[in-house]
């Protein structure tokens, strides 16, 4: 028997030997989402490749570790997972996201290649800026109120700012927004301060192109804001042109963080691009300006989830009426190549009642009629040219008037 395992039976044999992710994670069934964010970064940080360089199993384990958070933190796949096990979990969709410091210079290549070729490639802040940040040791730059700063920071590197409101600005909302005019790759970052005095990674949104503009936002507005995450579903999506229109809203999903208090908070901005440092402009404001842009994006994101449920409704009598106009189709061409057949014997039938042999054309008389026919038609046409051309008098019927001479 040969040895060899199909593509199906190492992914049952991997299937079996998985471990639950709430046990990986070492959290309980009913954690909350932060909990299970903060269990995911321990462990990260602690089985990173930085930190534990030519160690199979460490790697290992952070593979496990980030796969583990891949369903759980999204409610979807961690709701089909408490269902129905792995068996409910596309694996292969999974997206497993990179953190570009761990690559080599030939990996990061070919993630920037993908990247510009559109497969989504996702990618993870650098360990080591999380461990300097949770140990303290990061520079914050004071963040003013409706003052922009620019700047330019290497990839993967982050800048940290420290934005101070009070409760008036608090109860009214914050904003902080990112932009950048080329085509930077960058990370929103938000962090809670820790017991030692470090910053834990809270929140963080991945800067998104619109138009010409690169942009990332935070919107803590007192009331539920929702972030559109542009790779969810994306790998599937590929496979089928249509999941890409119904899946397009599945990356809505709420915030963690809906309002800040008063107080101090620390924003960075991460440059997430594969070679190169990323221009960026960050600006913190209060809301209180802004009433009506408050209520028009409560009702937009009101219609987005009315339509989100919408659209999974519509997809069910799609495929279904799809599926029938697929059958029809069949149906038509197979009823057009039946009626073609039946015509045809018809006429195969129409042509037996005779007596008479089927007529030949013979090659060698047509041949001979086509060359006296082309004889016939070029004297004809040497008689009409002879006609239409005019006779040239001859010199001695040219006629001469001679005047009789007077006598003298």
């Amino acid at each position: 028997m040969p040895a060899h395992k199909s593509k199906s039976e190492k992914r049952d044999a991997a299937r079996q030997i998985r471990r639950d992710p709430y046990e990986v994670l070492g959290v309980a069934r009913n954690s909350t989402d932060q909990e299970i964010k903060s269990a995911y970064r321990r462990m990260a940080l602690k089985y990173h490749p930085d930190k534990n360089a030519n160690d199979p199993e460490a790697a290992d384990m952070f593979k496990e570790v980030t796969f583990s958070y891949n369903i759980l933190s999204d409610p979807d796949k961690r709701r089909q997972y408490d269902t129905a096990g792995f068996e409910a979990v596309e694996s292969e969709s999974q997206e497993l996201e990179l953190d570009l410091s761990s690559l080599g210079a030939v990996n990061t290549m070919f993630a920037a290649l993908f990247s510009k070729l559109g497969v989504p490639i996702k990618t993870t802040v650098s360990a080591t800026v999380l461990e300097e940040a949770l140990n303290g040791l990061v520079p914050i730059r004071p963040l003013i109120l409706g003052t922009p700063i620019s700047k330019k920071v290497e990839k993967q590197c982050a800048h940290f700012y420290s934005v101070t409101i009070t409760e008036e600005e608090a109860r009214s909302g914050f904003v902080c927004r990112v932009q950048s005019s080329d085509k930077s790759k960058f990370k929103l970052l938000y962090f809670d301060r820790v017991d030692n005095g470090g910053l834990s990674l809270a929140l963080q949104e991945d800067g998104a192109k619109t138009g010409k503009t690169t942009s990332a936002g935070m919107f803590f507005l007192g009331f539920p804001v929702y972030r559109l995450d542009q790779t969810v579903n994306s790998m599937t999506a590929g496979k089928d042109p249509d999941v890409a229109f119904f899946k397009k809203l599945d990356g809505f999903q709420q915030c963690e963080i809906t309002e800040l208090k008063a107080g101090e908070h620390v924003f960075a901005v991460y440059g997430d691009n594969f070679f190169k440092c990323a221009s960026y402009t960050i600006e913190a404001l209060c809301a209180a300006p802004f009433v009506e842009e408050k209520e028009h994006l409560r009702a937009v994101e009101a219609q987005i989830l009315t339509k989100r449920a919408e659209l999974s409704k519509f997809e069910t009598e799609y495929r279904e009426v799809l599926a029938q106009f697929t059958e029809m189709t069949s149906r038509y061409a197979q009823e057009m190549q039946a009626i073609d057949e039946l015509l045809q014997q018809r006429n195969e039938i129409h042509a037996s009642y005779t007596t008479c042999p089927p007529l030949k054309r013979s090659k060698s008389k047509s041949r001979g009629s086509s060359k006296e026919a082309r004889e016939e038609s070029h004297v004809r046409e040497k008689k009409s040219t002879a006609r239409e051309r005019p006779r040239k008098k001859k010199w001695f019927n040219i006629h001469l008037k001679v005047e009789k001479r007077k006598a003298c």
